[in-house]
């Protein structure tokens, strides 16, 4: 199959700044550790420049998740500790959306057509699939957190389905999520010692976490159509 030249501009690129995320080991900057350290400062920045921290995390929320390297889980529990549970979960709600989106639009616009020719006719009763309930799945996926984040964004894009329909259903999909995490986020950014992790409220937190797959299933069970 023939590339197109632009195709393979993006590509290059893509490849590129994925390249210097390794090489210049960046990944450590998205490290538990690291927020930890920079806590004070990151807060401090937002107290002063609010909107400038917003449209900075939200921006580097958006690449992580758009070009698939890790991060997306500690800059949520970033967002939870810079913005508290509100403005956070908004915050994260939007970017890991559009960030989403982002990576669907990629995989259709680098995979698609190659897979389809490929593999078409193994594919053609997902295509009907998500032409027919294609919203709804997409729905539970996101709601019931079993299968990896990014692996749902790429899939998501070899199918038929709509940018825009991924994109809401998507942000609708992960705000309950979203809201766990965050507030997950407060919770350890209030750690000063290992002691802390006996906090109630911490300990509530994780068992939040813990529970969430479990509701959302049931949740889901419940709203699908008989």
């Amino acid at each position: 199959m023939k590339i197109s030249k632009q195709k393979i501009i993006i590509l290059a690129v893509l490849v590129a700044l994925i390249g210097c995320f390794f090489y210049f080991d960046l990944g450590s900057y998205l490290s538990f550790d690291y927020i930890k350290q920079k806590q004070a400062s990151f807060e401090a920045f937002y107290a002063k420049n609010a909107f400038l921290m917003i449209a900075l995390y939200s921006l580097a929320y958006i690449s992580v998740v758009a070009i698939n390297i890790p991060g997306a889980a500690i800059l949520t529990l970033l967002g939870g500790a810079i913005f508290g549970v509100f403005w956070g979960s908004i915050i994260v709600s939007f970017a890991s959306s559009i960030g989403a989106t982002l990576a669907f639009i990629g995989s259709r616009f680098f995979l698609k057509d190659w897979v389809q020719s490929k593999f078409g006719s193994y594919l053609e009763t997902i295509n009907k699939g998500v032409e027919k309930e294609g919203a709804f799945y997409l729905f539970t996926l996101r709601l019931v957190p079993v299968v990896p984040f990014f692996v749902i964004n790429l899939v998501m894009g070899l199918t038929p389905m709509k940018a825009s329909t991924f994109y809401w259903v998507s942000q609708l999909g992960m705000l309950a999520g979203t809201i766990v995490y965050v507030n997950a986020g407060t919770q350890l950014a209030s750690l000063d010692s290992p002691a802390g992790i006996l906090s109630p409220s911490l300990l509530a937190s994780f068992v939040l976490l813990g529970i969430f797959p479990l509701i959302a299933k049931k949740l889901v069970g419940w709203l699908k159509p008989k």
